[in-house]
């Protein structure tokens, strides 16, 4: 009986043991961890020293300053506060430098791989190949119009951001992808442009959270699995573009055609690449080059957009003199062109002033590759990571004659204002300044001169839009105007 007992009772002991001993090992690389942690942050607060912050909590940062939905403002008395730069802790191992003046190092950091694809996509962007996509930004503008003017027969508001991102999602697929039809009615067009608007949203808000860094952690949250549904959607976007585009160039008519061309669009560049080992471009950065400028290239515009207007909606003095302006050349019923586009330095500056205020991406990131010293002798090491060029707080130290810097002056980009180069950096600056700033500027200019031509803008007094900070410059409640059609 004894020895029975004793037999039942050893794999007991063994389990034990293990369980002890797997305990302890845990204990230990917990331990390991919270060391590694400390020693960071303690890298971090040596890193930073120079540039002093708001008063942060050791685990939780600055958190408690951004949960009021006033982030912007935040960022405001930062810049008038703390000159220069300022460290922001997301959470104690964390932390993100804010710079208001900038170090001109920061904007000319990278790599062999960026370098190689940046050399291979700038002729997308020649002005030989921007001139005839006025014509095709003009009829997508046209198309939104027109389904504004049937929908003020219901309601003469009208909540413009989502219409504005299908326009210029309809602009890009046309322009950059050779993807023809309207896709302002299009329910995969639709459907892409939510998938995008989740990510923005679920993007932001799992930076700020301590908790969901590791991705196998986060995709068991219900968070992460909305961003992996939305990745998905937006990647079967992608795949039927180029899918697409592929049978396409299959036919030797259109594949003649294609070679015969002086200059390639984006897609046709990214099929026809050949990287320096002589292979082209795989499946993987295929795929990863369309995502990112189909994002880039259709929500940075739209915000754009959807900003000017509300900005000149707000300012109806300037919204006049630009149509004013717009119908000096476009009046009689002409169709607008390349050339026009250069012909309208007022509303250039309107434009130029929206973005000051309301830049599209409103910050931009980096690392340090080297070790960089600010214009006034501080100085960050190499390492420093996840370093935030926070444009809109940048755009708001933008100097003007005598005026307050949250007043809407187009003057501040009058021909004859003096300005650094650097003061006002709506798509970046430097070496890996926005490759298609170009395009953007034109389908600004087009998506603003023709609106102005057929309607008279004012702002919804009772749905002011709240600036909310996100991928892109968004509003947490939408933009809402009240629209009324010209005769």
């Amino acid at each position: 009986m004894s020895v029975s007992v004793l037999s039942l009772t050893r794999p007991l002991d063994t389990v034990s043991g293990l369980l002890q001993l797997a305990s302890l090992l845990g204990l230990a690389l917990l331990l390991l961890k919270a060391a590694q942690l400390y020693q960071h942050r303690q890298w971090l607060l040596k890193a930073v020293q120079q540039f002093p912050s708001p008063p942060s909590h050791w685990f939780f940062g600055h958190k408690q300053e951004f949960q009021t939905g006033q982030e912007l403002q935040v960022f405001q008395k930062w810049t008038e506060k703390y000159p220069c730069a300022c460290p922001r802790w997301l959470w104690g191992s964390r932390v993100s430098l804010v710079p208001f003046p900038l170090g001109y190092g920061l904007l000319l950091l990278h790599g062999e791989t960026w370098f190689q694809h940046r050399r291979m996509l700038t002729p997308a962007f020649h002005y030989d190949i921007l001139k005839p996509y006025v014509r095709l930004m003009a009829d997508s503008v046209q198309v939104m119009l027109d389904k504004w003017e049937e929908l003020l027969t219901q309601n003469s508001h009208l909540e413009i951001f989502e219409h504005v991102s299908l326009m210029t999602l309809d602009t890009i697929m046309k322009c950059a992808f050779s993807y023809q039809g309207n896709h302002q009615a299009d329910r995969n067009s639709q459907a892409y442009i939510q998938a995008i608007r989740d990510m923005n949203n679920l993007v932001f808000a799992r930076v700020r959270n301590v908790f969901y860094q590791k991705d196998i952690f986060y995709g068991l949250t219900s968070e992460g699995r909305r961003n992996h549904k939305a990745r998905q959607i937006a990647h079967q976007h992608t795949d039927r573009v180029i899918k697409l585009r592929k049978a396409q160039l299959q036919d030797e008519g259109e594949l003649e055609k294609v070679r015969n061309k002086r200059h390639l669009d984006f897609l046709d560049i990214l099929l026809f690449a050949k990287m320096e080992n002589g292979k082209g471009l795989s499946d993987k950065d295929l795929r990863a080059e369309v995502d990112t400028f189909m994002f880039e290239g259709h929500d940075t515009t739209a915000s754009g957009i959807s900003w000017i207007l509300y900005a000149l909606a707000t300012h109806p003095e300037h919204q006049q003199r630009c149509r004013e302006e717009i119908q000096s050349l476009l009046g009689d019923g002409a169709s607008i062109t390349w050339e026009h586009l250069d012909q309208m330095p007022y509303t250039t500056m309107c434009i130029k002033e929206a973005l000051r205020l309301y830049p599209p991406v409103p910050g931009v990131g980096r690392e340090l590759s080297k070790p960089i010293t600010f214009p006034d002798g501080r100085s960050l090491p190499k390492g420093m990571a996840f370093t935030t060029l926070t444009l809109l707080a940048l755009n708001h130290t933008y100097p003007g004659p005598g005026v307050p810097l949250q007043v809407f002056d187009p003057s501040r980009f009058a021909p004859d204002a003096s300005r650094h180069s650097h003061a006002f950096l709506p798509f970046s600056g430097g070496s890996r300044n926005c490759i298609g700033k170009h395009f953007a500027m034109n389908e600004l200019k087009v998506a603003v001169a023709l609106t102005l031509l057929r309607f008279e803008l004012a702002p919804d007094p009772f749905k002011i839009p709240v600036p909310t900070p996100r991928i892109v410059l968004m509003s947490k409640n939408g933009i809402h105007l009240h629209l009324r059609k010209l005769l």
